[in-house]
C-alpha cells in the first residue's frame, strides 16, 4: 500500500478576511491543549455538533419557538472550534493520522454543512422547504469541486470569492441569530432570490475552477509541444 501523504495536510492558502487571524488564535492554542485530546476526538465531535443542529433545528420548527436557534448557533460555534484544533494538534504533536485525518475532516465537513441547511427545512413549508434541501445539495456541489479540483490540480482549495470555512459559519450563525429575533417573515420573502443567489454563485465558482485547470491542461500542451523529441 502506498504511504505517500503529499498534499493531504496541504491547503491553499486561506486568502479571507479573518483567516490570518484564525491562523495565529490556532497556533497559540494548539499548544496548550492537554494531552488527553487526540486528534480524532475532536474530528468525531463533528457528529454530535451535527445532530445537535438538526434536532435544533426541527424543535425551533415543531414548538414555534425560534430561541432554539440560540443552541443551533452554539453548535456551529463548537463545530468551527473542533475543527480548526483536530488538524493542528496532530501536526503539533505528530499523531500520523494524515490520510484519515484529511478523508474525516472533509466528509464531516460536509455532513455538518447539510445539517445546517435541514435544520432550517424545519422552519418552513412547502416551497421554502424544499429550497432548503436544494441549497444543502448545493453544498455537496461545491465539497465535490473542491475535491474534484485537488484531483486535478494538486492544489486543494476551500476558500471562494473571499469566503471559506469560517466565514460561512459566522454567515449561518447571524442567519439563526437574525431568524430568532426578527422571525421567519424576512427570510420566506428573500429566499427565492437568496436560492437563485446561491447557486448562481455555484455556477461562478465551477466556472472559474474549471477555466483555470482548462489553462493548465493548455500550458502542458505548449510546454510538451516545446519539448525535442528524444529519439530524433
Amino acid at each position: 500500500m502506498a504511504d505517500d501523504t503529499k498534499g493531504c495536510d496541504k491547503k491553499a492558502p486561506m486568502k479571507t478576511l479573518l483567516a490570518p487571524h484564525e491562523k495565529r488564535f490556532i497556533l497559540w492554542l494548539a499548544p496548550k491543549f492537554p494531552q488527553w485530546v487526540k486528534s480524532w476526538q475532536l474530528t468525531m465531535l463533528t457528529v454530535p455538533w451535527s445532530l445537535g443542529v438538526i434536532g435544533f433545528g426541527m424543535l425551533a420548527g415543531a414548538t414555534d419557538n425560534l430561541h432554539w436557534l440560540w443552541l443551533s448557533s452554539l453548535m456551529i460555534f463548537l463545530q468551527w472550534f473542533t475543527d480548526c484544533f483536530d488538524g493542528a494538534i496532530g501536526r503539533d504533536r505528530n499523531e500520523g493520522l494524515v490520510k484519515w485525518g484529511f478523508y474525516m475532516d472533509h466528509f464531516l465537513d460536509f455532513v455538518f454543512m447539510c445539517a445546517v441547511f435541514i435544520g432550517w427545512s424545519f422552519l418552513f413549508d412547502g416551497l421554502h422547504n424544499k429550497l432548503m434541501w436544494f441549497m444543502s445539495l448545493g453544498m455537496g456541489c461545491l465539497m465535490v469541486n473542491s475535491f474534484l479540483g485537488f484531483g486535478a490540480t494538486n492544489e486543494f482549495k476551500i476558500t471562494y470569492l473571499g469566503t471559506g470555512p469560517t466565514e460561512m459559519r459566522l454567515y449561518f450563525m447571524i442567519i439563526n441569530t437574525v431568524i430568532t429575533l426578527f422571525g421567519t417573515g424576512w427570510l420566506e420573502k428573500s429566499l427565492v432570490y437568496i436560492f437563485i443567489a446561491f447557486w448562481l454563485m455555484i455556477c461562478i465558482i465551477v466556472f472559474r475552477s474549471q477555466r483555470y485547470i482548462y489553462q493548465l491542461d493548455m500550458q502542458a500542451k505548449r510546454q510538451q509541444q516545446q519539448e525535442p523529441d528524444p529519439d530524433e
